[in-house]
């Protein structure tokens, strides 16, 4: 009754906040349009909105330039508030073994030996045979080592946001008017850029926007005038997809592909050698040895070019599966309680999600997480002119590819907003597109379409230099910018100023959450200043003392308060005689 009371609340309290962030966008959009309908001839009404849209205008028609300042402003602008938002921190798993994959390559290893203590080092998303390392594609950990290289891993997940937000520009540029990319753009900076996880953290989501934004973008380039050049960044960008995100990088490439072949077969078909020399033959140049260093990192982590660390976790781990037309895996043992708890959930949401009231309530599920991070009050207010966007002829095969993308979505039974990642740049594309057909409605005589766009991007960008402002002065409204696992890290800074190594054994209270984990290590374990083993007992941790017999043992047990936890010097008499 408590839980059902509890859900209840939750869910009350989840409509009632979400209709009042609409109302309260709703009534500022409305006064703004109010504003430039009633006073339309005075410069408060404007706002001098016409100064900005015609140097907006201006700078949009240099389209390499407003491409580069688009990816330069998030970069300048996110980097200019780390002194009051500091840099974030890992928290959940996947962010700890992209990061294992960072420090293996900044130390030129494309993989580690498998270590003789694993049992104790056991951890989620990693595989300890036949080599050590993440179980993720690298495409994540080149970027974080690129960062650090540089100095912090976080400095390649900030090349990657710029990356991004410039690509999406780039893309946009391919399909509308260059003025509206150069929105596109900023918008990308504004939301995903500045104020998601995609930027403030190490999820490295922005690298499948990336690969997505380079194919859709040199997609209708191809289909106008078909160069060599426009083939690059479509090589790289399925390279860039099928090193991130795979599944949903192929999904999306299968739409492109389809798109391109009716192209190649249709009524306004190019010539079968221009086709051949101008588009398949460089593509398959600078895919060619992209595809092989993608087999050889497989080759060299798992033992077969075709096999990812990815299937090797999961078959060794797993019973869940991701599809929705998968049996499950046979029953696993575990070394650790932890471990058997997360997987057997993981085997429930499965199980769920193959009933009819599962798969609907996880698929409305999938939409709000979507909406939450992508679709942020006011900007949602454009897709009033989406009918007519779907019916917008030039947009025939973005839809086309969208379809694709999302029924691709819909089969997996788990899904986090960067899933969606690689047709970010698809998103926008609509975004702009409802813009536009909303920017031609008139009422009374008078743009009120205008009116409302303009409305909805002062008050979306607004809001974005709003937050900017009250970090400025340390009062910090996101909680994205303070991400991180900080009583990990309060472990972290106290035993980095002690002498000697260390070895941390953990244990967690029942209520600890699953998504997080504090027994990670980085490539070189024996070589680490301070190792994280889990806490499996006397027998078992007499292993460890033999192993390590000049280390400084340490014991912690990991809560769900937020206060930092205490560590504590182990003295067990029966190891350490």
């Amino acid at each position: 009754m408590v839980n059902l009371s509890l859900g209840v609340w939750l869910t009350t309290h989840s409509y009632l906040s979400g209709s009042l962030n609409f109302l309260k966008a709703g009534a500022a959009v409305a006064f703004l349009v109010f504003l430039q309908l009633r006073f339309s001839h005075t410069w408060l009404a404007s706002l001098g909105l016409h100064r900005v849209e015609r140097f907006g205008t201006e700078l949009a028609s240099r389209k390499f330039l407003s491409v580069c300042l688009v990816g330069l402003s998030l970069f300048v602008i996110r980097s200019a508030v780390i002194p009051v938002s500091s840099i974030p921190l890992p928290e959940f798993h996947d962010e700890y073994s992209y990061l294992l994959a960072a420090d293996t390559f900044a130390h030129a290893r494309l993989t580690n030996p498998p270590h003789p203590m694993w049992e104790h080092f056991e951890t989620f998303h990693v595989i300890w045979h036949p080599t050590y390392m993440s179980m993720y594609p690298p495409g994540q950990g080149l970027i974080l080592a690129l960062g650090q290289i540089l100095g912090n891993p976080w400095i390649g997940q900030l090349i990657a946001a710029a990356l991004m937000c410039a690509a999406i520009c780039w893309m946009l540029q391919g399909w509308i008017p260059p003025q509206w990319a150069l929105l596109g753009g900023v918008f990308a900076v504004a939301r995903l850029g500045l104020l998601s996880y995609f930027a403030n953290g190490y999820w490295c989501a922005c690298l499948p926007a990336v690969g997505g934004a380079l194919i859709l973008g040199a997609l209708p380039r191809i289909e106008r005038n078909p160069r060599g050049r426009d083939a690059v960044p479509m090589a790289i960008g399925l390279f860039v997809l099928a090193n991130t995100r795979p599944y949903e990088g192929l999904l999306l490439s299968v739409g492109v592909a389809i798109a391109l072949f009716a192209w190649m077969l249709g009524k306004s078909k190019p010539p079968v050698l221009v086709s051949l020399n101008k588009f398949v033959l460089p593509l398959a140049l600078v895919l060619a040895p992209l595809a092989m260093w993608t087999g050889y990192y497989n080759f060299r982590v798992t033992g077969s070019p075709f096999r990812m660390g990815y299937e090797i976790n999961r078959e060794a781990y797993a019973m869940g599966r991701y599809f929705v037309w998968q049996s499950p895996w046979p029953q696993k043992s575990y070394s650790d309680a932890r471990l058997r708890e997360k997987y057997e959930q993981e085997l429930k949401d499965a199980q769920e999600y193959k009933t009819l009231r599962g798969f609907v309530r996880s698929v409305g599920n999938k939409f709000v997480s979507f909406w939450r991070e992508y679709l942020v009050w006011p900007l949602p207010f454009v897709l009033l002119a989406l009918p007519c966007a779907a019916r917008d002829r030039r947009l025939r095969v973005p839809w086309m590819i969208a379809a694709i993308f999302v029924a691709g979505l819909a089969v997996e039974v788990w899904f986090l907003p960067h899933y969606f990642a690689p047709a970010t740049a698809l998103l926008f594309l609509f975004l702009m597109q409802c813009i536009r057909h909303l920017c031609q409605v008139r009422w009374r005589g008078k743009r009120a379409g205008l009116a409302l766009v303009r409305a909805v991007s002062v008050i979306y960008i607004g809001t974005v230099v709003f937050r900017i402002a009250l970090a400025v002065t340390h009062v910090h409204p996101e909680s994205a910018w303070q991400h991180g696992d900080k009583q990990r890290e309060s472990i972290v800074r106290q035993l980095a100023v002690t002498p000697g190594q260390h070895v941390v054994l953990v244990s967690y209270s029942p209520d600890f959450p699953l998504d997080r984990e504090w027994v990670y290590n980085l490539s070189d374990i024996d070589g680490s200043k301070i190792v994280w083993a889990r806490d499996m007992g006397t027998e078992k941790d007499r292993e460890l003392f033999a192993y390590y017999p000049d280390r400084h043992f340490w014991k912690v047990h990991a809560e769900s308060s937020a206060e930092a936890p205490l560590l504590e010097p182990y003295r067990d008499s029966a190891i350490s005689n």
